[in-house]
């Protein structure tokens, strides 16, 4: 027995990283998860790859009603829905002065509002259900879990794009938390600090990702990794796996009372590294 059995959960960005950790360990405990990437043929390999239960929804969440699709996909697949993680996210670093509109706006659509649309889409299948449980007298938990970052907590230079956007997805999550804690949805984010993924790996040139046909550069200088092990009071960076431990928690019955929070997975660092 698992402790998500019969559990349906979103993760969006669950090909790589942090959400392909964390979708590997609520299928380890029991949950049936929609696997979404921008790139469908990874996104396929990865459910292919990690077992279980999954469904595959494909596509860019910042284009017309694709999140609408990504909660209609765990419906078709699965009957309901119980767990979302707003999880996919990059960045395109640069500073104030030399930011277009087009790099800010980016960085709020897929950090803000895709998790608001994500969220929107599937209130019906999060709220609905506790109505009747509440007239029965049980309680039912479902979870919400939004990706944040020390950057949105703190800033970080070059990153005034994507620190909005992190910044603006703990707002939400604490209004969405206000707005549905009378049914039973638990509402929390996580903060991510230095985490070793694509997004802190080099910056190098075969680090990229192609956004709309555009190659879009990840990575942070070498000197910022070099810095990482002497801020962090745990010595190191963590592993995609530990990131997700977090995010698990946030999603297991064993968080039914904790509502509305960000917690902060850092290693103890406080400060602007980005995940």
């Amino acid at each position: 027995m698992g402790v998500l059995d019969d559990r349906v959960a979103i993760v969006t960005g669950s090909a790589r990283g942090i959400g392909r950790a964390t979708a590997e360990l609520l299928i380890e405990h029991g949950a049936k998860v929609v696997i979404n990437d921008l790139d469908g043929d990874v996104a396929q390999q990865t459910a292919s790859e990690i077992g279980g239960e999954t469904a595959v929804f494909s596509g860019d969440l910042t284009k017309g009603d694709a999140p609408d699709q990504l909660v209609r996909t765990a419906i078709d697949s699965f009957g309901r829905l119980d767990i979302i993680v707003n999880n996919a996210g990059y960045t395109l670093d640069a500073p104030v002065h030399k930011l277009s509109d087009d790099w800010w706006q980016r960085m709020l659509d897929i950090h803000v509002t895709v998790p608001f649309k994500v969220i929107r889409a599937a209130a019906p299948h999060l709220r609905e259900p506790a109505k009747k449980e509440r007239e029965e007298g049980r309680e039912v938990f479902r979870k919400i879990v939004n990706v944040s970052s020390t950057t949105g907590m703190f800033g970080n230079a070059g990153q005034a794009n994507y620190a909005a956007g992190k910044a603006g997805v703990v707002g939400l999550t604490k209004t969405v938390a206000k707005e549905w804690g009378q049914f039973k949805v638990n509402v929390n984010a996580v903060a991510f600090g230095f985490v070793e993924t694509r997004l802190t790996d080099a910056k190098v040139d075969e680090n990229v990702m192609e956004i709309d046909g555009e190659q879009v550069q990840l990575g942070i200088p070498e000197q910022l990794r070099g810095m990482a092990a002497m801020m962090i009071p745990l010595g190191r960076g963590a592993s995609p796996k530990e990131a997700a431990g977090g995010v698990f928690f946030l999603c297991s019955p064993w968080s039914n009372y904790v509502h509305g929070q960000v917690l902060n997975i850092t290693g103890g660092m406080f400060g602007g590294m980005v995940t």
